[in-house]
């Protein structure tokens, strides 16, 4: 909740402005290039989005994460190549002599201008998404219709109708024990594990607190306040019972001591406090419930017990019948006891629900403890007995369940997890009416759950929120908004057939608030990926969450039957398909997915159901070798694509790889995938279809190593994939591979690195192919395996060892390692793609125009370009082979290669070309030749564009600097340190504000943005540190100002660094409180009236008030006064709404204060009245006296 705060302290900083480069250290292995001086600029831009997803695995040397340094702390240890740096790059313009191969880009640079300021810039949290993350309490408000949850780390998550949503945190962090609702009153009650009581106000849009209260002697165990009752009854573990003020949040005097409440002859402690509730008929009864099995009828006007009822089993739980007369107890041996009021010697009935009932009337042998019954009325029928435990022993593996008594019938309701609490919904908030019971929620471990207690068979509500996030663990994350508007609407209609059926037939009772008004209109989609290989596409414009399309990537491999069937013990069997990497093209819905097992499947989106007979397949051989006799094919580009020249590629025979069975001739595992690919024909649904199959395959008995970045491009048809052994390009359209190469070989003769050679094994066999090693066709069918890693984290994350053991070691398992004979060592050293990017640009110094090219990036920072040569589209395209030719281009940057971008000669964001969507599995019956492809234009202005010498930019970001490079001359135009000491996890560029910028995360918790092309610092603040590899592994930033990550594994934390959304967030948040009519109080009836029946008020002011009950001791409880008036809405936008809950707390406290002035003002009137009684007595007493009898 502090980050605004934050965020409004550091924005200055961001602000700071200098020679864009003064700081930054070039690499010692380019040679030095002078920075260009940025000067002023040409008309502000509108960009479109460009995502290339990327991840990073290699070690860059780090110190522990700590602020950035500052110049002056860089200048004292004096490192000569930083003085001679900081001197040229102050130095003016006009005195640098470029040096002559860096082609000057003459005055085209200082035209563009960058609107985009610091005041731009604020970075708040905007909404959290999820169920809440362990929960622990539940309350429910009957009249305003909202329900709250309390989760066992201090947080607070309300829900209304569909659409509202809030989420508070205590500070402390301290668990939530329990809750209560000031029903109908815009208030609710907290109790927290560190015996504090916190009232929060909910009539403004960002709840707050208004009072605290600190317990110093002793623990608070139970709380309840009576319906329409300013009075809060507080059970302690002493067995003490205190009442609280809740307009002042102070103690009464009137205290309820154990001692006074038991049997005097009693000689045992009763133990805690575990229920108190009064009489529904008689408010001066106060029921007590002691764990050790008493419970206590207390008169609260004579300070007496009236009766006492004692059992052997202790109590869980208590819960009155509407009229009074009756109350049920649950207790830890599964039994429920129904207890008469006036009968305190034996329960009127013992039920054992679960219990067998054992012949010879012995008592039925014992179960689990009830922990929670309710006791609800109808007029209609018989009254409900609702209860969650209770099962008998033998029942093991069991589900946990929740009974439903009614009349005769028992219904048994298994659920999904273990439950926390549950509360039954009733038309009236009158506890002395009957009930009416129409719902029961069941809040559980990790779901909640609404039963429909009016229909047969007790069905569910179908739940609106987006609570099912977590349904199987989230591996991955990816944002993107601004989308094309059909999108959304698309794949809902995809989604909408995959609801279940089955669920109750009327509306969701939880429906109260108002939801804010929706000042984003763009679209907004998150897609998450899943540990059991689901995707799943949400719905997220205008900070609401709603599931839209859920696609199962596992159905296209054969799952194992049998346990034992596992070919291959030494690697991780743990959730074999696991989502890595998401590459997701909105304009043509191309849908690519890397995952754990080494595959990678590519999808196309269509609303049409298709059969198809079997799954296109390749299987790749991605090769890690350095070995001095290797042949130098790798540095000869043009060979590369001959093998995939036929005009309809066909699987490469055998004889090509020389071990194309299962084991090589030394026993090793050899070619063989880690998953098998279905071989029976498979319907596919409307949505996302599978297009092709990638894996890769076993080598020399080493099992392939992770994806560790990935690109799609549908313009292209080309998906690219990388990891630690090296990269590979396939033609997606002619189902073949066009490339595929060791990271080594990338470099040909360029190699900048000394690397050593491998330590002595067979060497690669020279294939047929080239250096394209692939097998197209099936799988050996008993050659199977399962995940390289555990898949609980989705991908491996180089993390500088100094940062490494400060990580939370649990959160870590994903990177378990596995037994093979390359040792961990070789393996971190080794160079991998960690970013990929498709583009039209130029390729060589000499190039005078764009060509399609591909960019790639290593976790050693440097960065290659591969060209591509594309056959004329249409009939063509599916014919002529795609050249592909590495080119040899290298730069350098400090640490791995997070994210590229270019930009054209206006500071526009040049996206990657792209195919419109249209629907592939119906025949056009339009000629051939016209289904050529669309591909966006290159923002190059016409008037210019036959001599322009510098028509780009490329922004490349790394784990420490980010640069600009002016293309095509390659001369390095900006850059910018963006971390000393630490390393960023996540750089995106970025639409905001009709500009650009590139937004990073720092692993030492800091979000910076700078400003595009000349990377000045906009933002720096300190947001949150990385706890845990969850966060690295799901942050991500978008257009608009929007960022997101998994904040806990149940919930996305959604975040603004945009001032504009800042400031609407206020109007943008629903509305909890809604001003709604109390329902009437029952009837009494006349003859209740006449003969005094019916329910007994009482005056509980003059009880416990301090004229009768004094003051309570001082050193019992600590009031904190909370934050909650108008300092709550404070850190709210202005908006007009903002202005109203302003002006309405301005009304509370003013209607406060003269209320305070109306009863000092009765109280001077009472004072005054007295006085002029007496002087007037004094009058008539001295009214015939003269002056000097006095």
């Amino acid at each position: 909740m502090d980050a605004a705060a934050a965020a409004g302290a550091s924005r200055g900083g961001g602000a700071a402005q200098g020679p864009p480069a003064a700081s930054c250290l070039l690499p010692l292995t380019l040679p030095l290039t002078l920075p260009l001086t940025p000067a002023p600029p040409a008309p502000p831009w509108k960009l479109p989005s460009a995502r290339a997803r990327s991840s990073r695995s290699g070690t860059p040397l780090a110190a522990p994460p700590g602020p950035r340094a500052s110049p002056a702390e860089t200048m004292r240890k004096f490192n000569i190549r930083k003085v001679l740096d900081g001197l040229t790059a102050g130095s003016s313009s006009a005195s640098q002599q470029p040096q002559p191969q860096q082609h000057t880009p003459g005055n085209r640079e200082p035209e563009i201008q960058e609107t985009l300021q610091s005041e731009h810039f604020q970075l708040c949290k905007t909404v959290r998404h999820g169920f809440p993350y362990q929960p622990s309490a539940l309350a429910f408000d009957p009249v305003q219709k909202i329900l709250a949850v309390g989760t066992q780390t201090g947080a607070l998550r309300l829900f209304g109708r569909p659409g509202v949503e809030c989420y508070c945190q205590h500070d402390s962090g301290a668990a939530v024990i329990q809750l209560q609702f000031l029903i109908n009153e815009g208030a609710l009650v907290s109790a927290l594990a560190d015996d504090t009581l916190h009232l929060w106000n909910l009539r403004q849009k960002r709840p707050a607190i208004l009072h605290s209260l600190k317990f110093c002697r002793e623990r608070v165990t139970f709380c309840h306040l009576p319906f329409q009752s300013k009075w809060l009854y507080v059970g302690t573990e002493r067995g003490n019972i205190h009442i609280v003020n809740v307009e002042s949040f102070t103690l009464s005097g009137y205290v309820i001591m154990w001692n006074k409440a038991i049997e005097l002859s009693s000689k045992s402690h009763p133990g805690p406090i575990v229920h108190i509730s009064d009489n529904p008929m008689d408010e001066g009864k106060l029921l007590i419930g002691f764990e050790s099995g008493t419970v206590v009828l207390w008169d609260l006007k004579s300070k007496k017990g009236d009766y006492r009822y004692t059992y052997d089993e202790a109590i869980h739980s208590v819960a009155w019948h509407h009229e009074g007369k009756q109350f049920i107890c649950s207790h830890s041996d599964g039994t429920l006891t129904i207890w008469n009021v006036r009968s305190p010697a034996k329960p009127v009935q013992t039920i054992t629900p679960h219990g067998k009932q054992l012949k010879d009337g012995k008592k039925p042998e014992p179960c689990k403890p009830i922990l929670k019954v309710e006791f609800k009325t109808s007029r209609s029928g018989e009254p409900f007995i609702i209860l969650s435990g209770g099962l008998s022993y033998d029942t093991v593996g069991r589900r946990p369940c929740l009974t439903v008594m009614h009349g005769k019938s028992t219904a048994v309701l298994e659920m999904d997890y273990s439950i926390v609490d549950f509360l039954t919904l009733c038309e009236t908030p009158y506890a002395n009416d009957f009930q009416e019971p129409y719902a029961v929620v069941v809040l559980l471990e990790k779901d909640l759950v609404l039963i429909d207690l009016a229909q047969n068979g007790y069905p569910i509500f179908e739940n609106p929120y987006p609570l099912s996030i977590h349904e199987s663990p989230v591996t991955c994350c990816e944002y993107f908004a601004d989308c094309p508007v059909d999108l959304i609407p698309a794949l809902y209609s995809v989604g909408a057939r995959q609801k279940r059926q089955g669920y109750s037939k009327k509306e969701w009772p939880i429906n109260g608030g108002n939801w804010g008004l929706g000042a984003q209109s763009y679209p907004e989609i998150i897609i998450t990926g899943h540990a059991d290989g689901s995707v799943k596409f949400w719905d997220a414009s205008a900070i609401t969450l709603q599931v839209l399309y859920k696609l199962k990537t596992a159905k296209v491999f054969e799952k194992s039957r049998n346990k034992d069937d596992k070919p291959n013990t030494d690697i991780v069997d743990e959730d074999p398909y696991a989502i890595q990497i998401i590459s997701w093209c909105p304009e043509s819905r191309m849908l690519c997915i890397a995952g754990v097992s080494a595959h990678v499947i590519i999808y196309r989106f269509s609303k049409q159901e298709v059969i198809i007979e079997v799954i296109p397949m390749l299987e790749v051989r991605l090769l890690y070798e350095i070995n001095d006799v290797e042949s130098p094919e790798g540095e000869q580009a043009p060979p590369l694509s001959t093998p995939v020249g036929a005009a309809s590629p066909q699987p490469i025979p055998p004889q090509s790889h020389p071990s194309t069975s299962s084991s090589s001739s030394d026993g090793l595992r050899d070619n063989v995938p880690c998953l098998k690919v279905k071989n029976s024909p498979l319907k596919q649904s409307p949505g996302y279809q599978a297009e092709l199959i990638i894996q890769l395959v076993w080598v020399g008995g080493e099992p392939p190593q992770q994806i560790t970045s990935l690109a799609v491009n549908s313009s292209y048809g080309l998906v690219v994939f990388g990891n630690c052994n090296g990269i590979a390009i396939v033609d997606y359209l002619q189902k073949a591979v066009l490339l595929n190469l060791g990271t080594i070989e990338l470099y040909g003769s360029n190699d900048p690195y000394r690397r050593e050679p491998r330590s002595p094994r067979k060497s690669r066999q020279p294939s047929g192919a080239g250096l394209c090693d692939i097998n197209e066709g099936t799988v050996v069918p008993e050659d199977r395996c399962k995940s390289p890693t555990s898949a609980k984290m989705s991908r491996k994350l180089s993390l500088p060892t100094d940062l490494k053991p400060d990580l939370d070691v649990k959160d870590n398992s994903f990177s378990r390692s596995r037994s093979s004979s390359v040792t961990s060592i070789d393996k971190e050293s080794r160079e991998a793609i960690s970013a990929l990017h498709f583009c039209e640009t130029f390729t060589r110094k000499a190039d005078s125009s764009p060509s399609p090219c591909l960019w790639v990036g290593t976790t050693l920072g440097t960065v290659l370009v591969i060209a591509l040569n594309l056959p004329p589209g249409g009939e063509q395209r599916l014919l002529q082979p795609v050249i592909v030719s590495p080119s040899g281009t290298i730069l350098r940057l400090k640490g791995g290669i997070l994210r590229m971008a270019f930009l054209d000669t206006t500071g526009c964001l040049v996206p990657p070309a792209y195919e419109s969507w249209k629907e592939h599995n119906v025949p056009e019956e339009k000629d051939e030749k016209e289904k050529l492809k669309k591909k966006r234009p290159v923002s190059v202005s016409p008037s210019s564009s036959q001599e322009i010498s510098e028509n780009q930019y490329a922004v490349i970001c790394s784990e420490k600097q980010a640069k600009v490079i002016s293309l095509p001359t390659q001369n390095c135009a900006y850059k910018q340190s963006i971390t000393e000491t630490s390393f960023v996890l996540r750089g995106d560029i970025v639409a905001l504000s009709n500009s650009i910028c590139l937004a990073c995360f720092c692993a030492n918790g800091h979000i910076m943005s700078f400003s595009l092309p000349s990377l000045r610092p906009l933002l720096d603040v300190y947001y949150l540190p990385l706890t845990n590899m969850r966060i690295a592994r799901t942050f991500c930033f978008t257009n608009n100002g929007q960022a997101l990550y998994l904040v806990s594994p149940t919930e996305i934390q959604r975040l603004t660094y945009s001032q504009e959304t800042c400031e609407n967030l206020q109007e943008m948040l629903g509305e909890l409180f809604t001003p709604v009519e109390t329902p009437e109080a029952p009837n009494r009836g006349f003859f209740k009236g006449l003969f005094g029946g019916g329910a007994q008020s009482l005056d509980r002011e003059e009880l416990f008030g301090e004229s009768s009950s004094g003051k309570a001791s001082r050193s019992l409880a600590q009031h904190i006064p909370g934050p909650g008036g108008i300092e709550g809405v404070k850190g709210a936008a202005s908006g007009v709404v903002g202005e109203l809950a302003r002006a309405r707390l301005a009304l509370d406290e003013r209607g406060q204060k003269l209320g305070d002035l109306e009863e000092r003002t009765t109280a001077m009137l009472s004072s005054a009245d007295s006085f002029s009684k007496h002087a007037h007595e004094m009058m008539l007493k001295y009214k015939d006296k003269k002056w000097y009898q006095f």
